[in-house]
């Protein structure tokens, strides 16, 4: 089976029903006869941008990216307590246990001028290229905490 074809497997199975376990996934494709190992399930899963995010009960469950920039701070804002800016830092803070899924969503962007995050527990470093690239991110956050 091409990547192509099992990629398109692995978003349909997400779209169909909440997939909460990367073995999980690895089962169904199991199932119907496609057998991948855990670094190769990795890669499709970052390729096709998938998030772990959670439900309104607080269980995990994969879903498909549909972050731009644009929209950020509406995806964001249940995530984000309080966000403060130093130079071209923002180091963000989340309910205690939420910093990795505000980092996935932020990676997400794969916005060519953040350079990465680093989360805690509760706490998220956000390491732009640029002054300015942080301002951007902090104001946008902040407009919508406001």
């Amino acid at each position: 089976m091409k990547k192509a074809e099992r990629r398109d497997k692995i978003q349909r199975l997400i779209a169909s029903r909440p997939v909460r376990t990367q073995e999980e996934i690895k089962e169904h494709l199991s199932s119907e006869g496609i057998e991948v190992t855990q670094a190769t399930l990795s890669r499709d899963l970052r390729a096709i941008g998938l998030l772990k995010t959670r439900d309104d009960e607080g269980r995990h469950y994969y879903t498909v990216s549909q972050t731009e920039s644009t929209g950020l701070s509406t995806q964001a804002a249940p995530y984000v307590k309080t966000v403060d800016r130093a130079q071209f830092s923002l180091v963000i803070h989340t309910p205690l246990g939420e910093a990795d899924l505000l980092a996935n969503l932020i990676d997400g962007l794969k916005h060519e001028d953040i350079l990465g995050t680093i989360a805690g527990a509760d706490t998220l470093l956000v390491i732009c290229r640029n002054e300015k690239t942080a301002m951007i991110l902090e104001k946008d956050l902040k407009a919508f905490l406001q």
